[in-house]
């Protein structure tokens, strides 16, 4: 694979990230893209002459050549959607990014994830129940992701650097500068236990658009997203809201009633947007988590039950081998199964109480 021509495919300013999706699937790949006639481009649902006129393959392949050298001189790793290393929650969401800008050590695809989101405008209250989050989160080996905003974002990754938690701050512009400055120090620290993310290139400022594009990536990569304390307005809410359309879990702690930074916590939590948080242990009940799971020195053997169709059996083992979740785009190609087969059989399996369904369409043994 072309890493030139995927950089490129994003420079197409016409196209965003669900039609380069329908271009790289229908040609190949995103180097057969640029040598492809854009004629044939009008096969491809959704893409008409409107969109064609505006494609510039040679700019968009000049612009890719500069963003090699920044990726090159700057150790920042690159991860096209095709790549095993890119997210796999996140990729299972309908609008994530073709390409991901890394830095820092972390893996993208732990065994769990949490989102932490909040105010910009943290109060003791909101420090101290993010402070306690994630000192018992440690007991549960995640990853936790926010947007290394002030207040409640920086709060978080603080928080984690101090009890070893790795933790991945998502950006809102490219990884050539950092926004705000005050947590520059905080954002190099992280870089040795978790890492930065970005899908702009460098050069893109922090425009205020940017920010709930960059929420999206921060509730698609997680198995939930918690609101610490929020407004009503503001990135908290949003990203609550595309978790929820992500039919991702969501929780909120309650905040006192008048309380300008509590309301946001208690509107979501009022109409069934999210669910009551006191302590992690509603969360990891709601996840069907274990403490340490990974961590412990028996490994399970590998025993199929007898009450399985043959085609019920290559899923299960499948399902089995893996220690994570298993998303079911990723389950469909490994199993060789068409999806409408495969979405009946993982149903019947789950009726019959052998696998379990969980948030982000993944599935694990039961």
């Amino acid at each position: 694979m072309s890493l030139l021509h995927q950089v490129a495919l994003t420079y197409i300013k016409s196209i965003g990230c669900t039609y380069a999706k329908s271009l790289v699937a229908h040609i190949g790949s995103a180097e057969e893209v640029f040598k492809t006639p854009k004629g044939k481009f009008l096969r491809i649902p959704g893409i008409g002459e409107k969109i064609i006129s505006q494609i510039n393959f040679d700019d968009a392949l000049r612009k890719a050549e500069l963003e090699l050298k920044f990726i090159e001189n700057n150790n920042i790793d690159v991860l096209f959607y095709t790549d095993e290393r890119y997210p796999r929650r996140l990729k299972n969401c309908h609008d994530s990014p073709v390409l991901l800008y890394s830095k820092g050590n972390a893996n993208l695809n732990p065994h769990r994830c949490v989102s932490i989101v909040g105010t910009r405008n943290a109060t003791d209250y909101g420090r101290q129940l993010c402070k306690q989050l994630v000192e018992e989160l440690r007991e549960y080996n995640v990853l936790i992701v926010s947007g290394l905003a002030l207040g409640i974002d920086v709060a978080a990754h603080k928080e984690c650097l101090k009890v070893g938690v790795p933790t991945v701050g998502v950006l809102g512009h490219g990884l050539d500068k950092l926004y705000p400055h005050q947590n520059r120090a905080t954002a190099e620290k992280m870089l040795e236990n978790g890492g930065l993310l970005s899908e702009y290139p460098s050069g893109t400022i922090p425009d205020r658009e940017n920010f709930p594009q960059r929420n999206r990536i921060v509730a698609g990569m997680a198995d939930a997203t918690v609101v610490i304390e929020a407004g009503l307005k503001g990135g908290a809410l949003i990203t609550a809201e595309i978790a929820n359309s992500y039919n991702r879990d969501v929780f909120a702690f309650p905040g006192r009633l008048g309380d300008e930074y509590s309301e946001g916590c208690n509107f979501l939590i009022r109409n069934n947007k999210a669910a009551l948080l006191t302590c992690v242990a509603d969360l990891a009940y709601s996840l069907g988590w274990e403490k340490n799971t990974e961590m412990k020195g028996t490994p399970e053997q590998l025993l199929l039950p007898i009450d399985l169709s043959a085609i019920e059996r290559a899923v299960y083992e499948i399902i089995q081998q893996h220690k994570a979740p298993l998303a079911i785009d990723e389950l469909s190609i490994k199993a060789n199964m068409p999806m409408s087969q495969l979405t009946m059989t993982l149903l019947d399996m789950e009726l019959q109480g052998f696998i379990r369904s969980l948030p982000g369409k993944t599935y694990r043994i039961n």
